[in-house]
């Protein structure tokens, strides 16, 4: 499911310092690939070049 701008959403990245914890999307950029990749800005700071399968709708 592709997200959207201003979307909630938890990443889910073991290498990231931000893994589990809920953020919002900021901006979505198709690479060469025709691939959607993500920069997810969160309270302290922001994880860019996120792909979608890294990537799970918060609950409301």
């Amino acid at each position: 499911m592709p997200f959207e701008e201003d979307d909630r959403v938890v990443l889910h990245d073991e290498h990231s310092e931000y893994d589990g914890e809920e953020g919002t999307v900021t901006q979505v950029v198709e690479t060469m690939f025709g691939d959607e990749n993500y920069t997810v800005s969160f309270e302290d700071g922001q994880e860019a070049g996120v792909p979608e399968d890294n990537l799970e709708a918060a609950e409301e």
